[in-house]
């Protein structure tokens, strides 16, 4: 690697880190500021508020890395071109495209991280941050899907819940119907199901079990029965954000096992799913968008390109949301609503590239 080389992949690699050292503390910052009430209010041990942030941090920084990044190569790339370095790399026969390649390096280097973040760092994080969010600034909220919860735990069986308690392990009016064939074999009904842990028992009162015949149906009646079922509960009623405190092998087996249940989320967690791809893909898109826009020496200096910059980015987070709840509310693809802001801003990447070359 040629001195070019090193002396932008540096430039790179350092400003994005300065970026995150900038951001983050101020995010932590803003967020403790909105806190801070509620911590001393509910008397929270320091040890979990500073776990908490630790938590807040990985999960800030995953977030917002493109666009972290984004802003970051605007601004040291429109520091060379203000001090008309770009235009001594380029008048000494170095092409546009080999001026880019320290860039897709870094790119690379980043994308790597965003991928091992977003496999396994960031759903830890995930999960403290959440956990922690729930049980002290939204306890007036619930986690997990408590009323109406309908669910198909296997080939042949289908339950029902009119309400469910979490932190009891119960639920009311419970039904479980055995279908083979789109027949009716037997349904199972009582007026409340619990899971006894000491026992390792799910107890059932005022229990009916139906059992259809070809002549007269079988009715079998207790007040309360204990039996054994291959279910749990609480997996049953998974938490709103379970998708995104899994790492991705645990979180294909948690879809899979899902959709066999007929969840309504399905959209919810392969959203999840696919931004664990989209993200890194996404590094290299804006990477060329910055570079292309902030190349060129403009009159208004530094804070043309960078108020240009946080425009183009203020733009990718609007498709990115908007996409995403058409995905999670409705039947809309999520492999589109995840990969179409990549698609549009690719378009846009290689537009600007060719006239940057030119």
């Amino acid at each position: 690697m040629k001195i070019l080389d090193w002396y932008i992949l540096k430039r790179y690699l350092l400003t994005f880190l300065m970026m995150l050292l900038l951001f983050i503390p101020i995010g932590i910052t803003v967020n403790l500021a909105e806190k801070i009430g509620k911590i001393l209010e509910k008397e929270v041990p320091f040890v979990e508020v500073a776990l908490f942030y630790l938590d807040f941090t990985i999960y800030f920084a995953h977030l917002l890395f493109p666009l972290f990044l984004f802003l970051s190569v605007i601004f040291f790339t429109s520091k060379l071109a203000n001090n008309t370095e770009v235009i001594a790399f380029l008048s000494s026969g170095v092409s546009f495209s080999r001026f880019l390649r320290p860039y897709m390096i870094g790119a690379t280097v980043v994308s790597i991280l965003a991928l091992i973040l977003g496999m396994y760092l960031a759903p830890e994080a995930s999960k403290g941050f959440n956990d922690f969010d729930y049980k002290y600034f939204k306890s007036n909220k619930k986690a997990v899907e408590t009323g109406s919860v309908y669910r198909q735990i296997n080939d042949h069986d289908f339950i029902y819940v009119s309400s469910f308690d979490a932190k009891k392990r119960m639920g009311q009016n419970f039904t479980l119907e055995h279908i083979v064939d789109n027949k009716l074999v037997y349904k199972m009904s009582a007026r409340n199901i619990r899971y006894i842990e000491k026992d390792s028992v799910y107890r059932m009162v005022d229990y009916v079990k139906r059992k259809v015949g070809e002549d007269h149906d079988i009715f079998e009646t207790q007040r309360r029965k204990d039996t054994i079922f291959s279910f749990d509960l609480e997996d049953l009623t998974p938490l709103e954000y379970i998708a995104e405190t899994l790492n991705y092998r645990d979180l294909n087996q948690f879809i899979e096992k899902e959709k066999k249940r007929g969840s309504s989320s399905i959209g919810r967690y392969e959203l999840v799913k696919y931004r664990k791809w989209s993200l890194p893909v996404s590094v290299y898109i804006l990477t060329i968008i910055a570079v292309a826009v902030s190349s060129k020496k403009r009159r208004g200096g530094m804070g043309v390109n960078l108020a240009f910059g946080v425009s183009i980015a203020m733009v990718f987070v609007f498709f990115d949301k908007i996409f995403g709840v058409m995905a999670e509310q409705s039947d809309f693809s999520p492999l589109v609503a995840v990969w179409f802001p990549n698609f549009i801003f690719g378009v846009l990447a290689a537009y600007l590239l060719y006239h940057a070359r030119r």
